[in-house]
């Protein structure tokens, strides 16, 4: 075991292999860091140099369990250092690109993925590993092959290797997850799947499974996919079950007792860096069109409106003139216990009310901007609207609360309240028997 350690942390001439990161978001400082834990040198790259300045102070920038500890201890002990200068990344034996991949229109925009490439351009060695984590359309890891050989005349599989190895974690369980699920890694040639597996191999834990690099790339857009599906055709369930008069989280909760059912839960959207793009993502290089991936994408985007319909209808239940309420939406993160905002539904759903009534209030313990406590947030509400599942959300006094508040009303649109509070109008996604 001490042999292969050493062979994967170590070149031939002994010297400890550097490995440079180009994105320190949410998936690339987590995995700067386990590298660094690996025992490899580790330089990062961020355009922004408030990024760059607080990591290389051993402060994260980004809300995760155990990241400033970890991230304290490598930069301490000189393993992490980031830096915005892209000549800093010279000598690196291995290249990992975790930039945004985002969606403009519905397409994918790679000009940060493109512009990483260029990058490493600028600073690549024959023999290097490219890695690119981040999300891409099948085919794209390829055409980023043929981009780098045009901007330096080296050839893939024989001056450097290229791979994708996408990231498939979730906030919140990064640090567990990085080292213990199963891992897909597909080269653009042999050689550079066997080098990223043994890379990897390093600190995963997990299953590594080896296949080619546009395989590798559809695996991770099926698998998210599939979630957006299936929490579609939940949302579905949730808008029959208010014309049916049925819970319909007792109702799934029952449904999946069957062996072979798995429903997932219906809320007020799908939010995130992965759900709401990769689909579209998959579809993107597609020669003709397919329905139901498209289909289920818009039922989830329709879910913040919906739950802006369940609001209005309370306030009219309550004699609220929508002009005249004061409305405070908990939680603005996509997903409990992170301060991740990405594609929140959150977000859409205060966009979709603000202009409809006298004042939105927001509250969310992870998210800055918001107001400073709850208490300060709910005092003279007509109306308390739950958008995110924050732990903290679970186990509020619906009683102590109501006290503060000018109307009582609820509007869950998480599925975290089991019971109507009493004395509140209280509507909640998929609470048909309310």
């Amino acid at each position: 075991m001490r042999i292969l350690k050493f062979c994967v942390l170590f070149d031939k001439l002994g010297v400890r292999m550097k490995i440079a990161v180009i994105g320190l978001g949410y998936i690339g400082l987590p995995t700067a860091i386990m590298f660094a834990e690996a025992g490899y040198e580790v330089i990062g790259f961020d355009v922004k140099k408030d990024v760059v300045d607080r990591i290389n102070s051993g402060k994260a920038h980004i809300v995760e369990p155990g990241i400033e500890e970890k991230l304290n201890k490598v930069v301490k002990e000189e393993r992490l250092k980031a830096t915005t200068k892209v000549e800093k990344l010279r000598g690196a034996n291995a290249f990992i690109i975790c930039v945004q991949t985002p969606l403009e229109g519905n397409k994918p925009n790679l000009i940060y993925l493109e512009n990483a490439i260029r990058s490493v351009a600028e600073v690549i060695d024959r023999g290097a590993l490219v890695i690119i984590e981040s999300t891409v359309p099948p085919g794209t890891t390829i055409k980023m092959a043929k981009l780098l050989e045009s901007l330096t005349g080296f050839r893939e599989g024989v001056d450097f290797y290229m791979a994708h190895a996408p990231e498939r974690v979730m906030p919140g369980r990064i640090f567990y997850e990085l080292v213990y699920n199963s891992r897909v890694i597909g080269g653009v040639s042999e050689k550079a799947t066997e080098l990223a597996v043994k890379l990897y191999k390093s600190f995963v834990k997990g299953e590594i499974y080896a296949t080619d690099a546009t395989t590798a790339e559809m695996i991770k857009l099926m698998e998210n996919t599939y979630r957006d599906v299936n929490i579609a055709l939940a949302n579905e369930f949730a808008l029959l079950a208010h014309q049916y008069g049925v819970n319909i989280f007792e109702a799934i909760r029952i449904a999946n007792t069957h062996p072979r059912v798995n429903i997932h839960f219906p809320g007020i959207g799908v939010g995130g860096h992965c759900l709401p793009k990769d689909p579209y993502l998959l579809l993107s290089n597609a020669k003709k069109e397919f329905g139901l991936i498209r289909l289920a994408r818009k039922i989830n985007e329709s879910m913040p409106k919906f739950v802006a319909t369940l609001l209005f209808e309370a306030l009219e239940e309550g004699g609220v003139e929508e002009r005249e309420a004061v409305v405070t939406v908990l939680g603005l993160a996509y997903k409990g216990g992170t301060d991740d905002i990405r594609n929140s539904p959150a977000l859409t759903f205060v966009k979709l009310i603000r202009d409809r009534v006298l004042e939105v209030r927001t509250y969310d313990p992870y998210v800055g901007g918001t107001h400073k406590s709850l208490e300060d947030a709910i005092v003279e509400a007509d109306a308390v609207v739950i958008a995110t599942d924050h732990p903290e959300f679970k186990e509020l006094n619906w009683e102590e609360i109501g006290r503060l508040m000018r109307h009582k009303i609820l509007i869950d649109g998480r599925g975290i309240v089991s019971n109507p509070p009493k004395g509140f109008i209280f509507k909640g996604v998929g609470r048909g028997d309310v």
